[in-house]
C-alpha cells in the first residue's frame, strides 16, 4: 500500500501538476478574513469555480481557443479530487480557509482539469475534503466520518446548484475523491427521482464504480448515449491492482476515445490531445485506451520527459490523458440531449 502511494505522488509530482510550493504565488488572493468552516454556499468564496466568479477553470489552452465558446443551456458540477495530502498535516478534514491549499486546489484539479469541461457553466464547490490517509488508514471510524464531512458538503453545494440552475440540464464531473462523492451523490439524489431527466451523463472518474449500485441509471455504452453514467481509471497495460480482484462485478468502465464498453484497443494516434504540465500545450498521441477487467489500459503515455516515468498507475492523469477527448464527447453527448427532447 505504501510503495502504491509513493508511486502515486511521484507521477503527481512529475506528470501533471506543479510542485506545492509554486502554488505559494497565489495565497495572497486566498487570505480572506471571517469566513466560517461551515460552508455557505450563497457565498462566491465557497465555490473553486462559478459562473458569477473569475477562476482558473474560464481558462483554455491556447490552441483550443478560437472554437472555445460556452454553451449556457447546460450546467456542470464539478467535484475536485484530493488535494490535502501533505502527511505532516494531523488534521482529517480540509480547512476551508486555507489560503494555500485552496490555491493548490484551484492551479492544480480545477485549471488542468475542470477547465476540461468549461464549453458550460461550470460550478465546483469547496468542501472539507478528507485526507488522503483515510484512504489508506487502519482507522476506518475516523476516515469514514471524514468522508461523511466532505460529503455533506458535496450535497449541500449540489442542492444549491439545482436551485440555481433552475430545471436547466446539468452534467456531473469529478475525479478521485471527488467520485467518492459523487457516486453517492448521484444513488441518493439523482437514480429515481425526477433530476434524472435533468442529467445529460456524469463523469465518474477515477475510481470503482459498482455496477449494481442503481436501479434507473445505467453505463454510457455509445458516445451519444444520455442519463448515463461514464468513468475509467488508467493503468499501464498489463497490470490490474490486486485490489481490483477484491471488487464486486460487473465494474462499469467506459474507453474515453471510443465511448464504447467493449473491449477493443482504440490506439494512442486517435487521442485528439492531452494537457499535461504545460496548460497551453496540446499534445497529441499521448495514450491509448483499452478496457480490461474493470481497469483501463494504455501503453506508456508519450510525452516529453515520459521516459522519467516509472509507475503503472497513471490515476492522477484520468482526466488529462484524454483531456480533448472528453471535450468533444460532451459535445456530443448535448447535442444528443437536445436532439431527443424535441421529438
Amino acid at each position: 500500500m505504501a510503495l502504491r502511494l509513493i508511486r502515486f505522488l511521484l507521477f503527481t509530482s512529475i506528470v501533471l501538476f506543479s510542485c506545492a510550493p509554486t502554488y505559494k504565488k497565489y495565497v495572497s488572493g486566498y487570505q480572506v478574513a471571517g469566513k466560517t468552516e461551515n460552508p455557505n454556499y450563497s457565498d462566491l468564496y465557497y465555490w473553486a469555480a462559478h459562473p458569477l466568479k473569475s477562476d482558473p477553470s474560464d481558462s483554455v489552452p491556447h490552441p483550443l481557443q478560437e472554437n472555445h465558446k460556452v454553451d449556457k443551456r447546460v450546467a456542470v458540477f464539478f467535484v475536485h479530487p484530493t488535494t490535502l495530502t501533505d502527511y505532516k498535516n494531523e488534521i482529517w478534514n480540509a480547512s476551508l480557509n486555507d489560503a494555500e491549499l485552496n490555491a493548490k486546489t484551484d492551479y492544480s484539479s480545477i485549471l488542468f482539469q475542470a477547465s476540461a469541461f468549461n464549453e458550460y457553466d461550470l460550478y465546483a464547490p469547496r468542501y472539507r475534503q478528507a485526507h488522503i490517509k483515510s484512504y489508506f488508514t487502519t482507522d476506518t471510524v475516523t476516515a469514514l466520518r471524514a468522508f461523511d464531512t466532505a460529503y455533506s458538503d458535496v450535497k449541500n453545494a449540489f442542492t444549491k446548484f439545482i436551485n440555481e440552475i433552475q430545471g436547466r440540464p446539468f452534467i456531473i464531473a469529478s475525479h478521485s475523491q471527488g467520485s467518492t462523492h459523487a457516486i453517492r451523490l448521484i444513488k441518493e439524489l439523482i437514480d429515481g427521482s425526477s433530476l434524472k431527466k435533468q442529467l445529460i451523463a456524469a463523469y465518474l472518474i477515477g475510481m470503482y464504480i459498482p455496477g449494481k449500485n442503481y436501479q434507473s441509471i445505467s453505463l454510457c455504452k455509445t458516445p451519444e448515449e444520455t442519463q448515463c453514467i461514464c468513468g475509467w481509471r488508467t493503468y499501464k497495460i498489463g497490470f490490474t491492482p490486486s485490489f481490483v480482484q477484491t471488487e464486486e462485478e460487473p465494474w462499469w468502465i467506459t474507453n474515453p476515445l471510443s465511448w464504447t464498453t467493449d473491449t477493443t484497443k482504440v490506439n494512442r494516434s486517435n487521442n485528439p490531445g492531452a494537457v499535461l504540465t504545460k496548460f497551453n500545450k496540446i499534445v497529441r498521441r499521448v495514450a491509448d485506451a483499452q478496457v480490461s477487467n474493470g481497469v483501463l489500459w494504455t501503453r506508456k503515455p508519450n510525452f516529453p520527459g515520459s521516459f522519467l516515468l516509472r509507475t503503472n498507475n497513471y490515476h492522477i492523469g484520468d482526466i488529462n490523458l484524454y483531456y480533448v477527448s472528453i471535450q468533444m464527447n460532451l459535445r456530443e453527448r448535448v447535442a444528443s440531449y437536445f436532439a431527443s427532447s424535441m421529438k
